[in-house]
């Protein structure tokens, strides 16, 4: 069974963002840090997809159209380990608080979605202490489309899941890609304990809820820097 930060002992706290791409998950993530920077607290952010050692290969195998499902889960499961080991823990260890903007639930949504067996992937994450506390920022399929489209006039390649062969219209392969993620993380909102955002709503009324909640899960003291 899994435990999480809090269950090990560990003085720091982990806490994630989860949902679709579109969700505004990001954009919730970065005005808690914000929040929470300006209480004078010790906060640390990290990113999926983000490890230096990875990041180039994984773009590189991207435009090249180079990944399988399996390569691409595997490159995914290296950047997560590379932070973990190196950034994550030793924060955590120190005292701080840490905000994740996608976790392991990424992996175990998009990788199962792309023919992954799920004990597999899974197992490859097996290390991973669980979140403290995880948003999973519920959003219609539509509403995360319009948003992405709103800053940018296409879709990407791999975020519409066409390496998939679901459709050969970008928009449709989308909805249906997005939609079995969706079906994912519904299923492992439970099982996890997600916190459910309705990200339908204004961005101020998630953000009051977000810090309401983050404070109340939280105790956020310990955190203040001297």
């Amino acid at each position: 069974m899994r435990k999480t930060f809090s269950e090990l002992g560990l003085p720091g706290r982990l806490l994630a963002v989860e949902g679709l791409d579109g969700s505004g998950k990001s954009t919730q993530v970065h005005l808690l840090k914000r929040w929470l920077e300006a209480r004078n607290l010790k906060v640390f952010f990290s990113e999926w997809n983000s490890s230096e050692i990875v990041k180039s290969a994984t773009s590189k195998g991207k435009k090249q159209n180079l990944l399988t499902p399996t390569t691409f889960s595997l490159i995914h499961a290296t950047d997560f380990a590379d932070r973990y080991e190196r950034q994550l823990l030793p924060l955590l260890k120190a005292g701080y608080l840490v905000l994740c903007d996608r976790y392991i639930f990424t992996a175990f949504a998009r990788d199962v979605v792309r023919g992954c067996p799920a004990e597999w992937v899974r197992g490859m994450y097996d290390f991973a202490a669980l979140p403290d506390l995880t948003f999973f920022f519920k959003a219609p399929l539509e509403v995360s489309l319009a948003r992405i489209l709103e800053n940018r006039p296409t879709l990407k390649f791999h975020e519409a899941g066409m390496d998939l062969g679901l459709s050969t219209d970008p928009y449709e392969s989308f909805r249906l890609f997005q939609g079995r993620i969706f079906e994912q993380y519904l299923s492992m909102s439970t099982e996890f304990g997600f916190v459910v955002m309705d990200a339908s709503q204004r961005i101020e009324e998630q953000q009051g809820l977000v810090r309401r909640l983050t404070a109340d899960r939280i105790e956020l003291d310990p955190f203040r820097r001297s």
